[in-house]
């Protein structure tokens, strides 16, 4: 029985509290993923961590499911639950930065649009994703691939320290000095292990930056794959650059008449001299020939945040993903069979590499364990039109089942669909048995359970 009622924990809270009746219920309990419909019991609009405290108390005590919404981006829709609580960080997005430090504390709630419109003017940045919009947290707290994972590392390698509610209401902070069990364990290991309220970061001098996306015919793609894998073994580290399968959505720089044509596309972001840009760029332009492209020297954020109008909250979602040592022959065979069927201009398909300073880092020094791992593939699933669900998820599902054979058996969790459990002891790989010690540590009762589940 909950000790505290929600009359009692709607003045507990400094921030909003919404119930089912409530007006703005619906607009509180609605999630990224269009997929997901959950009518959560509660939803606390967290104003500080004693707002978190409270709602996890609250849940604990209850008996109660408990989800926590960061950013916001959850594909499988954790973010929500039926008839539990749900915190929601989305009103705590400040982000202080320390520019003779050289670091950043985001809040729990922050988007790396928010970080980087704070960081930005200091000429500072550090590893985020690819979409503006995905949260700070939920990003780093899976690991975090981005534009400058090569050169700086993942997200996780990058955090300083953290704070963290956990799920006896306790507020910890999390560092190399204090808790370096829950320390290790969060930089990888989702939110297994409690709520994470504020993230400190180690910032990089990275400004503007050369780069940008360019468009090739669906006839060069063996060619375009086989030449990236062999560039970025070997490419200088301040080159981002993946390929990806794009419908091309009506932009000014794409011909009117190939709007909606399907390309194999190449994503380029030098972060290095911007004067060294175009030289950097030439390996690509000199592959094969370039149907259109929106090249040039730009602000780091300008790009972070480019794609973001293709991903917008209510679309259907369905990813599959895997990471990759080698992209062999065969798996580039698989590509293109199925990445030519991209459904959408929503949906795509990425490959990102995190060879570089990602793999100076241990397996067992965080717990994102595969830093052997070249490539980290997604087949994102993204539409609009529900009346198309089955026929979208079989493409994810046919091109996942074609590339898997080629492919690691784990995958980042970031990337992972609800249906995905069963993949968990592959997708931590050899740190799973720690972080089920660490999970026994801090929630023995697997409160936190609404992720990539690591039962205790």
């Amino acid at each position: 029985m909950a000790t505290t009622t929600v009359e009692q924990l709607r003045q507990q809270v400094q921030g909003r509290m919404t119930v089912p009746g409530d007006q703005g219920y619906d607009e509180a309990r609605a999630v990224y993923n269009a997929m997901i419909d959950r009518r959560p019991a509660v939803v606390v609009h967290a104003a500080n961590a004693d707002d978190v405290i409270a709602g996890v108390d609250y849940a604990r005590e209850a008996g109660i499911d408990l989800a926590v919404r960061g950013g916001g981006h959850s594909v499988p829709g954790f973010g929500t639950c039926d008839d539990g609580v749900v915190i929601d960080l989305s009103g705590m997005r400040g982000v202080q930065v320390d520019a003779a430090a050289g670091t950043a504390k985001a809040e729990g709630g922050a988007t790396w649009g928010d970080f980087n419109d704070a960081t930005y003017p200091f000429g500072l940045a550090t590893t985020g994703g690819i979409i503006s919009t995905t949260g700070v947290a939920g990003l780093t707290l899976g690991g975090g691939i981005g534009y400058l994972a090569r050169g700086h590392g993942l997200s996780c390698d990058n955090l300083v320290s953290a704070d963290v509610v956990t799920a006896d209401g306790r507020l910890l902070v999390a560092s190399e000095q204090e808790h370096p069990d829950l320390f290790w364990a969060i930089r990888g290991g989702g939110g297994n292990f409690g709520v994470v309220t504020s993230l400190e970061f180690q910032l990089h001098t990275v400004k503007d930056i050369y780069g940008g996306p360019m468009f090739f015919e669906l006839s060069e793609v063996e060619n375009i794959l086989s030449f990236f894998r062999d560039y970025i073994a070997d490419a200088p580290e301040a080159m981002g650059a993946f390929p990806a399968f794009q419908i091309a959505p009506p932009l000014p720089f794409i011909p009117e008449d190939r709007h909606g044509d399907t390309f194999i596309a190449m994503v380029a972001c030098w972060a290095g001299p911007l004067e060294e840009g175009e030289q950097a760029l030439k390996p690509f332009h000199d592959v094969a020939p370039v149907v259109a492209e929106f090249v040039g020297p730009m602000p780091y954020p300008a790009l972070n945040s480019a794609f973001d109008g293709l991903v917008p909250p209510g679309l259907q979602h369905y990813w599959k993903a895997n990471f990759v040592k080698e992209l062999s022959d065969e798996a580039i065979a698989a590509h293109r069979v199925h990445g030519p069927d991209v459904p959408a201009v929503n949906s795509t398909v990425h490959i990102y590499p995190i060879n570089g300073a990602a793999h100076r880092v241990a397996p067992d020094a965080t717990a994102f364990v595969h830093r052997d791992a070249n490539f980290a593939t997604v087949i994102a699933g993204m539409w609009p039109d529900p009346a198309q669900n089955d026929a979208n998820i079989a493409w994810v599902r046919d091109y996942y089942d074609a590339t898997a054979p080629h492919s690691e058996e784990g995958g980042y969790i970031n990337f992972m669909a609800s249906d995905d459990q069963g993949r968990i002891r592959a997708n931590y790989g050899a740190n799973y048995d720690r972080l089920v010690e660490v999970k026994r540590a801090y929630d023995p009762g697997n409160l936190f359970h609404l992720n990539q589940n690591i039962a205790p």
